[in-house]
């Protein structure tokens, strides 16, 4: 482990999900150090499910993130301190199909115990064993008004929920 983290239970953390997901952004990333990808994202949250501590985030099948996500068997979803918003923008406006994102952020990949990789600038990391996965379905939604409004293309979302494995915070 990088002497940079501390290791946490994660129900010590203190964070407002809220804020860390959908107003500070976080980068989901899958993959190992030899191939993987991160993007960017403003959806999802974290808490129980199934007797233990989960993350639950999601990816639309476009994205380049989808495929390295489908065949990992953990991911990582990384939390930064407001100076790197730059790089998430970037992150999140730029495909891994054509370009190194790491590279052109700055951002250094670090491979976790389970080969998943996390960035050694977050100051705050959940590395998650993915549990399930499952499409979003137009009749799933109780409420005409979402599709319409953030899905006018059908291209729904995949739901990955992953049971956190190991927490790491900046010291």
């Amino acid at each position: 482990m990088d002497a940079i983290f501390r290791e946490v239970a994660p129900r010590a953390i203190a964070d407002n999900a809220f804020r860390a997901i959908g107003q500070d952004w976080m980068l989901i990333t899958a993959g190992t150090l030899a191939a993987f990808n991160t993007m960017t994202a403003s959806w999802g949250a974290w808490g129980e499910l199934w007797n233990g501590p989960v993350a639950i985030c999601f990816v639309r099948p476009q994205r380049h993130t989808f495929g390295f996500m489908n065949s990992a068997a953990h991911f990582t979803l990384s939390f930064f301190d407001e100076a790197f918003r730059p790089a998430l923008d970037y992150c999140g406006s730029h495909s891994g199909r054509d370009v190194d994102k790491a590279a052109a952020t700055g951002l250094t990949p670090v491979a976790a115990p389970s080969g998943a990789v996390y960035f050694s600038q977050a100051r705050l990391v959940l590395e998650c064993r993915k549990l399930y996965s499952q499409d979003l379905t137009p009749d799933g939604f109780h409420d005409p008004r979402i599709p319409a409004a953030m899905y006018p293309r059908a291209d729904y979302h995949r739901m990955y929920v992953g049971e956190v494995v190991r927490c790491l915070m900046r010291d």
